[in-house]
Parts: structure tokens; sequence; C-alpha cells
């Protein structure tokens, strides 16, 4: 059953439903050839075979040829037939893996056992790196049991004080995974602590600058409104209330946040207080890049390969 028909039943979408049909749709596309960078522990690795066992991906692993069959044999994955591309450590995979980047081989990328900032610095490097005209940037696509839609929100992973010539990048790049990923739909709620526009508040003119350059097509593909506070960004009762009249208010599915630290702290209540899986990507570069958490469950895993593939997709489109 859709969301849509939920909500006309009053049946609220069981756990992991979105999630399962952005798996579904990603599995009818054929698997997107990924660099999985430094997969040396059983998370990253069994994850990335879990992924190719589905159809979303077909990874080439990029680590220690002698650690990864370690790894696999103590845990028992089955990595034969895979490509590994020898590397000496972890900042040597994640160049490495950024070069197969480079030369066409691959169309994402998936963040391993290294660090984020160590897979980002490779992929941002000057001469070396993949960046594009566009600012790099993060999605959180969340899955949020009680809601009947997915939720978009960035940025809250890359970006740590964005400015407004950022936040074009990053609500552009938001807007084109949301079609991507097959929203009918955007709306994009530029959010702050207030629906109005305050002088002493720097993120509600920077919401409503965003507004007017959409006006003007500066940012296309989407009904953007802000400023608007959580609550009348998604909650059709409280927009009623404060007589907020928009396609967006109260029925956003695309939420940017002020700053990293709003947007960290928004989608971890989500996840620890609603029990929201959250599936990362990083947009903005030649490819996209599947950034997972050890603390991810196996379904947000697949999901953001899924999402990845659907990226690639509309971009070979």
């Amino acid at each position: 059953m859709s969301d849509q028909e939920c909500r006309h039943a009053h049946i609220r979408p069981r756990p992991h439903d979105k999630y399962l049909r952005l798996i579904d749709a990603a599995r009818r596309l054929p698997p997107v050839q990924t660099a999985v960078a430094h997969p040396c522990d059983a998370v990253s690795l069994g994850g990335a075979l879990e992924a190719h066992k589905l159809g979303l991906i077909d990874p080439m692993l990029v680590g220690p040829p002698a650690r990864i069959h370690e790894l696999a044999t103590r845990h028992g994955i089955d990595v034969a037939g895979l490509p590994i591309v020898e590397s000496a450590h972890s900042h040597d995979s994640a160049a490495k893996a950024v070069e197969l980047v480079r030369q066409g081989k691959v169309e994402a990328l998936m963040k391993g056992s290294l660090h984020t900032d160590e897979l980002m610095g490779a992929v941002v490097a000057r001469d070396t790196g993949i960046r594009t005209e566009r600012r790099i940037s993060h999605c959180f696509v969340m899955d949020v049991p009680g809601h009947l839609d997915p939720l978009i929100i960035t940025d809250a992973a890359v970006n740590i004080a964005p400015t407004l010539d950022d936040k074009v990048h990053i609500v552009q790049n938001a807007i084109d995974l949301a079609h991507a990923v097959g929203f009918p739909e955007v709306r994009v709620a530029i959010l702050s602590a207030m629906e109005t526009v305050n002088p002493k508040v720097q993120s509600t003119i920077e919401a409503a600058a965003l507004c007017k350059m959409a006006d003007r097509g500066q940012i296309t593909g989407a009904f953007l409104d802000g400023p608007l506070a959580l609550d009348n960004a998604i909650s059709p009762e409280a927009a009623e209330i404060k007589h907020i009249v928009s396609p967006v208010a109260g029925r956003a599915n695309l939420l940017v946040v002020p700053d990293l630290e709003a947007g960290n702290m928004l989608a971890k209540s989500l996840s620890f207080l609603a029990g929201a899986d959250t599936a990362g990507i990083v947009l903005g570069a030649r490819v996209p890049i599947i950034l997972t958490s050890r603390a991810d469950s196996l379904t947000a895993r697949q999901a953001s390969c899924a999402i990845a593939s659907m990226v690639a997709a509309a971009r070979r489109g």
C-alpha cells in the first residue's frame, strides 16, 4: 500500500516501508559500479557484500588484500570473484578509490572502515580529487516511523556554517536527489527558529533570500518556503494555527537546516528518540558518495546504496 493510500485509509505505514520501496526501485536498475574504500572491518565489508547480493552495487574493494581476505575468512564473508585494488593503508585506499572515479571505472564511492575525513580529503584534493562546480553537501534520507513520507535533511554532516552561496548549492543538490529517488513533488522548508523574517536572526534572512532566488529561477525543481519553524514545516495543524498558506507549510519533505549543529541534532533526535533510520549520501562530487555509520541498521545501509544507484542512474539519463 502506498503512503497516499495509507493516508486515506488512516493506516500508519510499517517501519522501513519507505526504505524497502527505495531498495525495490533500485533493484530494477543495473547495479552501480562502486569503489568501496578500505572495507577492513566486518560491518563495512559485509554491508558491501549484502548490497551486492541484492543487485544494488558491483563493488570494487580497495584495501590491503591480505587483510581483506583474512577478515572475510574469519567472518564467513565470500569475496571470491570480487576485484580487489591493492592499497597500503586507509589514506592510500581513499586516494586509490577516488582515482578509480577519475579513470571512469566506477560511478559511486562507498566509505569503508576509514574515517570520513580521510575519504573526503581525497575527494576534495585540489589536483587529484573529484570536485565539480557544485558545493559538496550531505543529505540524510530518513525513514521516520509514523511519518507518512521520507524526509530529506541537509546539511548535517559536511558544511559546518554554510554561507548563503553555499546554501544555494546545498538546496539544489538535495532537490536533484529528491527527483532521483522518485519524489513526485519536492517541497523544501528552509528551517529557522521562527516563521517570520527577523533581521536579528541571520537564518531567517537567508531563508527569505533562498525563496526569492527560487522565484527568479536560480534554484529549480521544487517549491520553497521559509523561514519556517520545524513544527509548521511538517505539521498541517501547526501551519494552520500560524495561518501559513503555501504548498510547503505542513507538508515539507525536504528540510534545509541553518547549520551543521542544527542538522546533526535534528537527525540524531529523530534516530534516537523517534526510532528513525538514516541513509546518508554525499552529493556535489563527480559521483555519489555512500556514507554509512557503524550504528546504521542493515536496511539503512542497503537504502544508502539504493539511493546512490538511483542518483547514478539519473546522471546517466
